[in-house]
């Protein structure tokens, strides 16, 4: 089973995401994750997920796009890194991934299905990755982090933003 990484495995604006991952086999939880945010996106109008909780802040459909960009984006930083690849990676600026994709024109489920496959994808590379593969290390963003560090980003990206999207969004909607 994948440990948890240390905190010296990853940079520290990380943390709060590696923190929400709960205790178990990472597998699971990610494809338990991928469930959650199905349910949770399902259960949104097309006209609710157009829907801002406040002035400048993302449309609902627009976070379910940045997790999928951002999981895409993270889950080529896990092959890279798992492969032993220490050619650095670059940063990327959320802001604009969401203005460039136009998410607010796409149909939430055109953007779900998008999520969907691409956490599948992330399942299956984590199922892959050999063992041995998760301490490496590599450079992304101009900072360092392992492979099992990017493993759990990627499933405490997701969870947080569930959150953010139930708490932030959908209660002002009630």
């Amino acid at each position: 089973m994948l440990q948890r990484p240390n905190n010296n495995e990853f940079p520290d604006y990380y943390v709060p995401y590696v923190q929400l991952v709960p205790e178990g086999d990472l597998l699971q939880i990610l494809k338990e994750s991928l469930e959650k945010v199905v349910t949770l996106f399902e259960g949104i109008s097309e006209e609710d997920a157009q829907f801002r909780y406040e002035p400048g802040k993302w449309r609902i459909k627009e976070v379910l796009g940045h997790m999928a960009d951002t999981e895409r984006i993270m889950s080529y930083r896990l092959l890279r890194v798992g492969r032993g690849d220490k050619t650095p990676l670059a940063g990327f600026n959320e802001n604009d991934y969401v203005a460039g994709a136009q998410m607010g024109e796409l149909p939430l489920q055109s953007i779900l299905s998008d999520f969907i496959a691409v956490r599948k994808a992330s399942i299956t590379l984590v199922e892959n990755m050999p063992e041995s593969a998760w301490t490496n290390v590599g450079n992304a963003n101009g900072m360092e982090v392992t492979a099992r560090a990017i493993a759990y980003i990627i499933a405490g990206h997701a969870i947080h933003h569930r959150s953010i999207v139930t708490e932030r969004y959908l209660s002002k909607l009630k």
